[in-house]
């Protein structure tokens, strides 16, 4: 199994990001939020990308060890909890993780609620109509 992540995997465009947050579905799941887009399957199935604003975490330090913390739980779960069930209805996703807490949350808690919320975008995605078949518009 490949645990890498890729950099086609990260949601970097200015206007993908517009549009996940213009026009996406929330999920909460303390202390995390994640933002989310459902868009016909593409070349890269599922693209995310992670907050922590410096409103909440003062310290680089701690934003840098959220990050890594939030981003190694993804990188651990989205196999089993995401990719496979978006392969089977045809969907894509964005995701944007978002930290909401002032203290730093131990890998435990943040494993835990990343995989809340991928089980959750997964369930919300097996409950939409299958996607048209052709492809998206640029």
């Amino acid at each position: 199994m490949d645990y890498k992540l890729k950099k086609d995997e990260k949601l970097c465009h200015r206007t993908s990001v517009q549009t996940l947050f213009g026009e996406g579905k929330s999920l909460m799941a303390f202390p995390l939020r994640a933002a989310y887009r459902l868009r016909p399957r593409g070349e890269h199935p599922v693209q995310f990308l992670i907050s922590i604003p410096k409103k909440r975490v003062r310290k680089a330090v701690g934003r840098v060890t959220l990050r890594r913390r939030v981003r190694e739980a993804y990188r651990l779960n989205r196999r089993e909890l995401l990719q496979q069930p978006l392969e089977q209805t045809g969907w894509g996703v964005d995701i944007a993780f978002v930290y909401l807490d002032s203290n730093l949350a131990p890998y435990s808690v943040i494993n835990e609620k990343v995989i809340s919320l991928l089980t959750r975008i997964a369930q919300a995605a097996a409950d939409q109509q299958p996607p048209a078949d052709n492809k998206p518009a640029k």
